[in-house]
């Protein structure tokens, strides 16, 4: 699905609240300062493409300057948490969260968090992409994804490069591709995402120490890569890193969490996403076998602890939303 909104046809007075409408419809409500005149009455231009990949988003903004304010007010109502992957393509911008204060300029990429205040800015006219991906989508691919929130990533070479192209020649090429196609594009760019950010040694250290995290992060990459096999423990775990289960249990304990839990976590936020979407026709039983659940009963149980509803439920909203 396509969106395009522009301020062109629009007369001056009537720029400014299409444009905060258009931006809430893309992304979430937000508050915007126009930086036309210190009395705000320069005449705003905009233009707004939004491209549907599956459960992600892809938009282009351009627009002159402005200011993004995501205040407390706007959090209370919202339920589905997601992140948004920005890439200046002309102008720097500025984005303040949690006490942290990152600008980037075209030839990176930063990472915004929507559950969370923040503002964004830049003074001049500006070209932006921008990749919407929910919460749940990303911790498939990325354990944490908080900790990316206010980081600023290249975007000039190796992986980081490689996102941006996809991102630019998905948008480019969408309409050759059917919604099945238009779904694993999407899912190649979170896998392409979490490619860029894992290789930073800001996300490679995080709050353990450095080898820690790299066994860390090697268990969670075999969590993930076998969640099919249903006799997937955490001993079969720590025997595939290498390491004492006693060590693994620990490292997992410094993240306030378990390997049961993780294993059972990532298989239910598997069975989620393949739940939600529409194109997906296996029955919801075939879903938990192949995420490596051996019981229906007890899958539909876990499911709705984790979720606070059923499989089915689930199912049905996404198939009443397409």
């Amino acid at each position: 699905m396509q969106l395009s909104y522009s301020t062109r046809d629009l007369v001056p007075a009537q720029r400014r609240t299409a444009w905060q409408k258009a931006i809430a419809s893309v992304y979430f409500p937000l508050d915007l300062v126009f930086q036309g005149s210190r009395q705000g009455s320069g005449v705003f231009e905009g233009s707004l493409e939004a491209w549907t990949l599956g459960s992600v988003s892809i938009s282009r903004n351009c627009s002159n300057g402005l200011l993004y304010r995501r205040h407390e007010q706007h959090l209370v109502e919202e339920c589905d948490e997601s992140y948004l992957i920005t890439v200046p393509e002309l102008a720097e911008v500025r984005f303040l969260q949690d006490g942290q204060d990152v600008s980037c300029q075209p030839g990176g990429f930063l990472i915004e968090r929507s559950h969370l205040p923040y503002e964004f800015s830049h003074r001049d006219p500006a070209s932006l992409w921008v990749l919407k991906v929910p919460k749940a989508v990303l911790e498939n691919r990325i354990s944490r994804p908080e900790r990316l929130a206010s980081l600023r990533f290249d975007a000039r070479t190796g992986a980081g490069a490689l996102f941006v192209d996809m991102l630019r020649l998905s948008v480019a090429r969408i309409t050759e591709f059917d919604a099945t196609a238009q779904q694993l594009i999407g899912c190649q760019l979170v896998e392409l995402l979490a490619a860029a950010v894992s290789s930073d040694s800001r996300v490679l250290t995080g709050s353990s120490t450095t080898v820690r995290h790299a066994h860390l992060c090697r268990a969670e990459d075999i969590i993930r890569s076998r969640l099919r096999d249903p006799a997937l423990t955490p001993q079969s775990v720590a025997d595939a890193c290498g390491i004492s289960l006693r060590y693994l249990q620990q490292i997992f304990e410094e993240e306030d969490t378990t390997v049961g839990t993780q294993i059972r976590t990532q298989r239910l936020m598997q069975c989620d996403q393949r739940l939600r979407d529409p194109h997906f026709r296996g029955s919801i039983s075939q879903i938990a076998y192949a995420c490596g659940f051996g019981d229906q009963a007890q899958f539909s149980r876990s499911y709705r602890a984790h979720f606070g509803r059923t499989p089915s439920d689930t199912r049905a909203e996404a198939r009443r939303n397409h």
